[in-house]
């Protein structure tokens, strides 16, 4: 008995010194329960992402092996390198361009989008180097980076509203309003209230319970799978051999897929600098310039996890907004995001059981994220429009156009172009200029 509490004592030692606990005033409980949560709001990537990928031809059983392992290199880099709660996995919104738009639509190979995705990581890696992308995230103003905050809470609320069913696509108006009535949206709404209980007696883990408890409503009420034998827990993960080195780099470097790679680059950086603004602020991550320390550090997790995901075979790996979950539950170190590696390196084996929540469970859990991620509204300075206007854009248009990296654009050409007439141009940087010109040709490059 002796000896176990010594070596746990000893574990939680080594924990504190890799993760510097104390100062970033959290435990080891705290960071595992975290982990867990931000596991929980993004296994879904286990199965989607495949089921996307497929669709361009590729070996369903090799992309869920390659997701699991893009997705636990760029995490465990993240929480080592960078020290920061911030989970990563092939992006969402990328993968559907690389299947849809560039392998079915544009009728290239799906070895040759993969080599676009390496291309791509390894520019990052040259300007992560070089701190071009610091700068970026360094010079965005503070208004935008307390509205990239507000936006995304209002997409992951978004997305979260449509695997619910309660939001719906309707021809006539985008989207309308689900049937209530339906069993699943029901349980989501059940889970939901679940959710809203705990949070209002302040329980420890309120969003990791909630998902429990719905998910197993789900399973007594028929609405969720629920295992019959051991083969619905655990089996050996597929061979990764369809998908591993695949990538036509080469083929990718063709003068006419320039686009390509550029579309690549653009979202994912974007994408990135976007999470990494919103989630920090949200987590009180930025110094008193509103720059985030060890910024150099996350954003070449993001690359690495980028390069490393071409390799295995899937499309380009980013920061996950649903690391905002794992923050609202209290994660402030990158033990936080080591939990989640380990976790998506176990779901290779338990990879059955992964697929018995339901959606209806965890989509409650990212609307309750996007209430979390609403907070930074009211540090916005509504009463001064050139600080307004760019500020509502950031945060209208990421749900509505469905991408934090275009909430982003229009957020920096917005204040580019009101500081100028209102002849307020010391408060742009040499940086949001450059931003400006390049978000203008991308426009003009994509018509």
């Amino acid at each position: 008995m002796a000896q176990a509490r010594s070596a746990a004592s000893k574990n939680a030692g080594f924990l504190e010194n890799l993760f510097k606990l104390s100062a970033n005033n959290t435990t080891v409980r705290t960071e595992v329960l975290a982990g867990i949560t931000t596991f929980m709001t993004m296994a879904y990537i286990i199965i989607v992402n495949p089921s996307i990928l497929g669709k361009a031809g590729m070996d369903v059983g090799a992309v869920m092996v390659a997701t699991c392992l893009g997705t636990a290199l760029g995490t465990f880099v993240m929480a080592l390198y960078a020290n920061y709660p911030f989970a990563m996995a092939p992006g969402m919104g990328l993968n559907a361009f690389f299947a849809f738009t560039v392998v079915l639509g544009m009728g290239i190979s799906w070895k040759v989008a993969l080599g676009a995705v390496f291309i791509d990581g390894v520019i990052f890696l040259l300007l992560t180097l070089t701190r071009v992308r610091q700068a970026i995230i360094n010079s965005v103003p503070m208004t935008l980076k307390l509205a990239t905050g507000v936006g995304i809470g209002l997409f992951i609320a978004f997305i979260g509203l449509q695997e619910a069913g309660i939001i719906v696509k309707n021809d006539a108006t985008m989207v309308s309003l689900g049937k209530i009535t339906s069993p699943n949206v029901l349980l989501a709404l059940f889970g939901l209230a679940v959710m809203g209980l705990l949070l209002a007696r302040r329980v420890k883990g309120s969003l990791l319970l909630g998902i429990l408890i719905t998910s197993v409503v789900g399973m007594i009420t028929g609405l969720a799978p629920y295992p019959h034998g051991i083969k619905d827990i655990i089996s050996m993960p597929p061979s990764l051999a369809p998908t591993f080195m695949q990538m036509d780099v080469l083929g990718a470097l063709n003068i006419g897929l320039l686009t390509v790679i550029f579309t690549f680059t653009f979202v994912d950086m974007f994408d990135t600098v976007g999470t990494l603004i919103g989630v920090s602020t949200k987590a009180g991550f930025l110094d008193k310039n509103g720059e985030l320390p060890r910024s150099g550090q996350a954003l070449m997790a993001d690359a690495i996890g980028t390069v490393g995901g071409a390799i295995f075979g899937t499309s380009t790996v980013t920061t996950y907004i649903e690391s905002a979950s794992g923050v609202a539950e209290g994660g402030r170190t990158g033990l936080t995001a080591a939990v989640v590696a380990v976790l998506f390196l176990l779901a290779l084996f338990f990879s059955p059981l992964v697929k018995l929540i339901p959606t209806a469970a965890t989509a409650p859990a990212l609307i309750m994220v996007g209430l979390f991620m609403m907070e930074p509204v009211v540090k916005i300075k509504f009463e001064d429009f050139t600080e307004a206007i760019p500020a509502f854009l950031t945060i209208i248009m990421m749900p509505l156009a469905y991408s934090i990296a275009e909430g982003l654009v229009f957020g920096v050409l917005g204040y580019v172009i009101i500081k100028l007439l209102a002849g307020k141009t010391k408060d742009i940087s040499l940086t949001m200029y450059i931003l400006a010109i390049l978000f203008v040709i991308r426009f003009i490059m994509l018509r």
